[in-house]
């Protein structure tokens, strides 16, 4: 497993590397696609919580509709600040960097993008314990998220 890297740490090197792209104005439409998809996400990943049992692999795909939601959010704020970043550890690095007013943590977002690559790279298992860990600060968050994008779509 790769060794945990500090929100700086990663920060400076995706910045080094120059994985921060600047880009023309954002996309309005696009954005508030990305809104919409985000919100779809939840609402499916609503409609498979109902009636699961508490080991099922359903779990996995809710854990990553979560995932989605919150990334679709942060790389929506990325566009609106006229960058473009392929990397979500760069992405996460980003918003917490440049966006210090949301109070987002950098450990919150290594944990969830740590354990969605398990699930989509190693095969890694998510149980309905795990997920309700991390689902309260995953809802805040893209609340906030939201909110953020969609004050400053109203901004630009």
């Amino acid at each position: 497993m790769p060794k945990q890297r500090t929100l700086q740490e990663a920060y400076n090197e995706y910045e080094s590397k120059g994985e921060f792209k600047d880009q023309e104005a954002a996309n309005k439409e696009k954005i508030k696609l990305m809104i919409e998809i985000s919100k779809a996400n939840l609402d499916s990943a609503d409609l498979l919580k109902k009636n699961l049992e508490t080991r099922s692999l359903q779990w996995c795909v809710i854990y990553k509709l979560y995932y989605d939601s919150l990334r679709e959010l942060a790389d929506a704020l990325v566009l609106l600040d006229n960058k473009k970043i392929l990397n979500h550890q760069g992405l996460f690095a980003y918003l917490c960097t440049k966006h210090p007013e949301l109070d987002l943590d950098w450990n919150f977002f290594e944990k969830v993008r740590t354990k969605r690559n398990g699930i989509n790279y190693y095969g890694t298992f998510v149980t309905a314990n795990e997920f309700r860990e991390i689902e309260l600060q995953t809802e805040l968050y893209i609340k906030a998220l939201e909110k953020a994008v969609k004050e400053k779509l109203i901004k630009n």
